[in-house]
């Protein structure tokens, strides 16, 4: 991932940030919480048989999240039927708010997922970006507990704090031009027990709403897939992706670190991770060949999402309209 310097350092900008009377979150339409839930979009969106068991596919993406049908993890690891939740969309509004979302990426990607990351008293995540993000939440009405997350850098704080976090992975050079129209995602997770389509649904709603209520046209992020197997199966599904799937050259951005592939058996028959291969149903185009992260053992691929190129299939139900 990028540099972590003094994990406690962003907590001086957050504070004053929010000393401030919070707006009230916006509602999302009951409308469009129905279509979340809707198991045939989730098995268009993700595949008949998207389900999260294995460590590989538990890795939280940075562009997207985990997600796993309608179905809830037990202790030892069986998938059980349990009682759909009701989920909150909301924003954070505070520094406590903002700590929750912290604690659980903490959780996911240090404790579950074994990334190396800063350790602090508090068990929270953070690294300078979280302080000019804004913290998408979806909580369980019945616990109150936050069960997912994005961050969201605008254009306006991107500017502020003078890079994206992409700017760490790759050279974003050809896509300079687009930085005042582009929000930057990142650092997505759900709780391993709520990692349902439903859920995963809920953060894109949240996403496409922000979206639209600040005129924003551009979504760009990493999204990481793990490399238990070394690489191959990362190499394998790059070299997958169609000229279709791949961004213009004139958007490509270029690893600063890049994925060894020449070293790797790329020619695998892989199917794409079940998260990437719903966005890229979105109309996501991929941006770059690999880059490795070393801290988190990934490879990260740079991925790009225009409202205006969601396939009109589904921008209904994430726009409320139709593209």
């Amino acid at each position: 991932m990028a540099d972590l310097p003094n994990p406690f350092s962003p907590f001086d900008i957050l504070s004053s940030r929010f000393e401030r009377k919070p707006k009230e979150p916006k509602k999302i339409k009951t409308g469009v919480i129905k279509k979340l839930f809707s198991k045939k979009l989730a098995k268009k969106l993700f595949g008949k048989k998207f389900a999260i068991r294995t460590r590989s596919e538990l890795m939280g993406q940075e562009f997207l999240t985990t997600a796993k049908g309608i179905e809830k993890s037990t202790d030892k690891g069986v998938a059980a039927k349990s009682k759909r939740p009701t989920l909150k969309i909301s924003w954070a509004t505070s520094l406590s708010e903002v700590k929750e979302a912290q604690r659980l990426r903490y959780k996911i990607f240090a404790e579950e997922m074994g990334a190396n990351l800063p350790k602090n008293v508090e068990g929270l995540d953070i690294d300078d970006f979280d302080a000019y993000c804004d913290h998408l939440l979806i909580r369980d009405e019945e616990t109150l507990k936050v069960v997912g997350t994005y961050r969201v850098l605008p254009p306006h704080k991107a500017q502020e704090i003078g890079r994206l976090y992409s700017d760490s992975e790759f050279d974003l050079t050809r896509l300079n031009h687009l930085r005042p129209k582009m929000v930057e995602l990142g650092r997505s997770c759900v709780h391993m027990d709520y990692r349902s389509g439903a859920v995963i649904m809920a953060l894109w709603s949240g996403l496409a709403q922000y979206m639209q209520k600040h005129h924003y046209e551009i979504m760009l992020g990493c999204a990481s897939i793990p490399m238990a197997d070394g690489g191959h199966f990362a190499a394998s599904f790059f070299n997958s992706l169609s000229s279709e799937q791949m961004a213009p050259v004139e958007n490509h951005a270029f690893p600063r670190l890049p994925l060894p592939l020449e070293r790797l058996n790329g020619g695998l028959d892989v199917e794409p991770p079940p998260l990437i291969k719903g966005y890229l149903k979105l109309g996501a185009k991929i941006c770059s060949a690999p880059a490795w992260d070393t801290e988190f053992n990934t490879a990260d691929v740079l991925t790009m999402l225009r409202l205006s190129e969601i396939n009109p299939r589904y921008a209904k139900h994430f726009l409320g309209t139709e593209v």
